[in-house]
């Protein structure tokens, strides 16, 4: 091959001339692949006699030398293109606020049962769970409401197969751990229930905690001590009233409503509802396994969202289920 120079300055324009990596290796192969006019070149060299040979390879691996060094000099320009190209794409501006991962912050029913559960761990009560499919004697007949009970009608019960249903309340926690438990009882048993319900005051799924204190000489006096105390603790001040009023609850006698009212702030005067409670009725204490002329005690059951409403001056119970993050993030 004579003209040997002007193979290599082919090459260098071809490979000058190619924008992307695909075409510089097509114009590679044109050179020094198999069929590549380089590579053609050396075959020939078997043709030549021995001195001729000698002369002819030098200049073709010259040649090729240069061309390969070409390549290797156009590859690097373009892998640096390729790199400045993305770093202009991804520049980042220093000067703008930083791009922060969410945080996620507890529920403000969740802040509530957590609080509710620390109050009353502080003054030695237990916290239970339990089922939230429970069976009828546990969630009505052992609270002392048998088929026939007129209070049934108070609870609009979701049923499910097997006889079985969605605890109305958390009062069947009282039953399953009194059994399972020696005096002195005291407990709490927070958690989800359900009846058929929904309203800006009501859901089908809401919170209640319930409370059970049991001992050979446990009054009424101790019930209002003990959730008056809880109140003050969890409102966090001692400027609010607390009264009972009769009532009826098929499993305390007995019975009463709790109302309370704050001393100042917005709803400074207004009487509130806040919780059922009573002194356990003597058959209820009998379906705990205890005698009730023995074990004597008190019972109260309150809604953690009416206590999260109150406590953050919510005044809509759907807003806690809608998951709407304009709401959720005040309380972050």
């Amino acid at each position: 091959m004579d003209d040997l120079d002007g193979v290599v300055a082919e090459a260098l324009d071809v490979f000058a001339a190619a924008g992307d990596p695909a075409s510089l290796e097509q114009g590679k192969a044109r050179y020094l692949g198999k069929a590549g006019r380089l590579t053609e070149a050396l075959k020939s060299l078997g043709k030549l006699d021995p001195a001729e040979r000698r002369e002819a390879g030098a200049r073709i691996n010259a040649a090729k030398e240069r061309i390969e060094g070409a390549l290797a000099a156009r590859r690097d320009a373009l892998l640096e293109a390729e790199f400045e190209a993305r770093l202009r794409g991804e520049a980042v501006d220093v000067t703008l606020p930083g791009r922060m991962r969410a945080r996620g912050s507890v529920h403000p029913v969740i802040r509530t049962w957590r609080r509710v559960e620390d109050i009353f761990r502080s003054i030695g009560f237990a916290v239970a769970d339990g089922p939230e499919i429970e069976t009828d004697w546990y969630n009505f007949t052992a609270l002392n409401q048998p088929e026939n009970h007129p209070a049934r009608s108070m609870h609009d019960t979701f049923y499910v197969e097997g006889g079985l249903l969605l605890r109305t309340h958390t009062s069947p926690m009282q039953v399953r751990y009194a059994r399972t438990h020696e005096p002195p009882i005291k407990v709490i048993a927070p958690g989800r229930t359900y009846r058929v319900d929904s309203d800006a005051t009501h859901s089908p799924m809401f919170h209640q905690v319930e409370g059970l204190w049991i001992d050979e000489n446990i009054s009424f006096a101790d019930l209002k001590g003990v959730y008056t105390d809880f109140l003050r603790r969890f409102f966090e001040t001692d400027q609010l009233d607390v009264r009972f009023r009769p009532s009826f609850f098929p499993f305390t006698e007995p019975s009463a409503e709790i109302d309370m009212a704050f001393s100042s702030g917005p709803l400074k005067g207004r009487w509130l509802e806040i919780s059922g409670s009573g002194q356990v009725h003597p058959q209820v204490i009998r379906n705990f396994g205890l005698d009730p002329e023995r074990h004597v005690g008190f019972a109260f059951g309150s809604g953690l969202e009416r206590l999260t409403m109150l406590r953050y001056g919510v005044g809509d119970l759907r807003l806690f289920f809608e998951g709407d993050v304009r709401f959720l993030e005040q309380f972050a």
